[in-house]
């Protein structure tokens, strides 16, 4: 049940009506007409654009309009007041009773509240992580993770249809530096002093059970080897091993992907001069010369001629280089292929999540995109800015020349995975968050995990102790919507209903604009009105939830906690968190 749906078809059904009166011209289009709540409470419990989005096009001023639209709605039983608001906006107050009968559907439906069909089906890919198979996943890495997989879970509770995706970076020169480093790390296996790591190669300790691992299987074989005999060996090698330990870590933290592509397979395929190709027969790429880069001209910059693709052409800054100068493709050229293949696979609509380091790529991506996919795909970047890890307000020092810095796991070990996932959508992608491991497990409202998980065991608590207290009584979802929940008068008890029934239209804008911090806030928000009826109970027994007097009214406010507990898990679930059933 989408309560302003259900009013959006209302105002519809209104506006067919004004137009077969004559009221209107036939054939408007209605497609700009919304129904939400009023950004201001106070003004009522719905509102509608339509007398403004509808005057033009009728030649009626927009309160005329409005004004014979507020005395078709004044008619609908449900409706206490129908008022014109501003320049023409119409704003209704519903009957509380009507509120209250919807949260049945509540009840009924379980956690699968706030499914809708919006995405009807429609395919989206949404590729995350994609960390560079160089080390393991940090807490930098952790956030993206997050977002990717609460934004998938987001849209496929929106009825999209979502493939999860890993882009493996594995054609770069970065795992050539990493199979050096591995070489390295075997030699020292076999017995070598290798003394201090040389600059330029990766430091960390993780790469000794690579080396270790290589000594056991190869022995010796390669120590007096060329490096043209071992580096192929060696980087295939040590980016399996650490894409094992990547997916082990993701799988840590709950976060899944159906599909593990890679860049050198994808080189390999020839995908890159297909894609290419597809550009240069639209006459999108030429050799010309491109101007020095803005501000301080880099000391090694020289004009020369190259091969460009025309992204100012799809709302980029400049054309962008798809040759390097040895002639082999830029990293951009082979992400033109990736984004094309994925295309191809079925996925007009992508999405890419990637670090706060790639804030430069965005345009360039999406112009490229438009470009290859001849307008039918879209790509969405959302970018994920920094974590600053904290312990009780100081910064916990990291150091990447040293190998030294806090992985994913050791973050899941130390607060748990839902605790994690839970900060990491706090905030918008877009801001830098900031991560104190002794905040995030304090019991205080400032902690939103627990203050959000407190509210789910508080229902559950409530619900246990009714079940002692009355147990001939089913307290399932479908036994407690055929409760007389009319009986629940109180303006708070109404108010925390009102709220429940806004969670459907939550998820659908949450997921239009790609953003599952939406969920974060709304449970929070949902929380806190819980916690005051609570907290009001304490003092005025007529609020309690067990009235042992009086069953029927029992009976009403046990469905209000049961939905409580509902929506907070049906959010819980979309950012992958599991709720707890007690606190301790």
């Amino acid at each position: 049940m989408h309560v302003f749906k259900e009013f959006e078809a209302k105002v519809r059904a209104a506006l067919t009506a004004m137009e077969a009166a004559g009221e209107l011209p036939a054939g408007l289009d209605l497609s700009r007409v919304t129904v939400e709540p009023p950004r201001d409470p106070s003004h009522g419990d719905v509102s509608t654009n339509a007398a403004m989005v509808l005057a033009k096009p009728a030649g009626k001023p927009p309160r005329v309009l409005a004004e014979a639209l507020v005395a078709r709605l004044r008619e609908l039983p449900e409706v206490t007041a129908a008022e014109l608001a501003g320049p023409g906006f119409v704003n209704l107050r519903v009957a509380a009773d009507w509120w209250l009968a919807r949260l049945a559907d509540v009840l009924v439906a379980g956690t699968d509240f706030g499914k809708s069909d919006m995405g009807a089906g429609h395919h989206v890919n949404v590729e995350y992580v994609s960390a560079n198979p160089t080390g393991p996943m940090h807490i930098g890495h952790t956030r993206g993770a997050v977002v990717g997989d609460a934004l998938s879970a987001l849209l496929e509770k929106a009825g999209y249809s979502v493939t999860r995706e890993y882009y493996i970076n594995d054609a770069g020169a970065q795992v050539d530096v990493l199979a050096r480093s591995a070489y390295l790390r075997y030699r020292e296996a076999l017995g070598e002093e290798i003394g201090e790591i040389p600059a330029g190669l990766y430091p960390g300790d993780y790469l000794k059970p690579v080396g270790q691992a290589l000594a056991e299987r190869d022995g010796r074989k390669w120590l007096e080897a060329d490096e043209a005999e071992w580096l192929a060996v060696f980087r295939e090698f040590t980016v399996a091993r650490m894409m094992e330990g990547i997916k082990s870590d993701l799988a840590l933290l709950g976060v899944k992907h159906d599909v593990f592509s890679s860049e050198k397979a994808l080189v390999d395929a020839g995908m890159v001069d297909v894609a290419l190709k597809a550009l240069e027969d639209q006459g999108l790429i030429y050799v010309g010369v491109l101007e020095p880069p803005k501000g301080k001209k880099p000391e090694d910059w020289e004009p020369r001629p190259q091969t460009l693709f025309k992204a100012s052409e799809f709302g980029d800054d400049v054309d962008r280089p798809l040759r390097k100068s040895d002639g082999s493709w830029t990293y951009f050229a082979n992400d033109i292929a990736y984004h094309y293949d994925k295309f191809r696979r079925g996925s007009p609509e992508l999405i890419d999540v990637l670090g706060a380091d790639h804030g430069g790529y965005v345009k360039r991506m999406q112009a490229a995109t438009t470009a290859i996919t001849g307008g039918k795909g879209a790509l969405d970047v959302k970018i994920c800015q920094l974590v600053n890890l904290m312990d009780a307000g100081v910064p916990v020092k990291m150091s990447k020349r040293a190998g030294r810095f806090v992985t994913l796991r050791d973050i899941v070990e130390e607060v748990s995975a839902g605790v994690v996932r839970f900060i990491m959508l706090t905030r918008r992608n877009d801001q830098t968050l900031d991560f104190d491991v002794a905040k995030v497990t304090e019991q205080s409202k400032e902690n939103p995990v627990f203050y959000v998980q407190y509210a789910h065991a508080r229902c559950k608590s409530v619900l246990r102790h009714a079940a002692e207290a009355y147990p001939g009584w089913d307290l399932s979802g479908d036994a407690l919507a055929k409760a007389d929940l009319t009986r629940l008068s109180a303006p708070e008890e109404v108010d925390l209903v009102r709220q429940m029934l806004s969670f459907p239209r939550l998820v659908e804008a949450a997921a239009e604009a790609h953003e599952p911090h939406r969920v974060a806030f709304y449970l929070y928000d949902l929380a806190s009105s819980f916690h005051g009826l609570w907290n009001k109970g304490r003092d005025d027994t007529t609020l309690r939830f067990l009235i042992e007097t009086d069953p029927e009214l029992t009976r009403a406010r046990l469905a209000l906690v049961k939905s409580v507990s509902l929506v907070v898990a049906a959010g819980l679930q979309i950012m992958g968190v599991e709720p707890v059933e007690e606190m301790r």
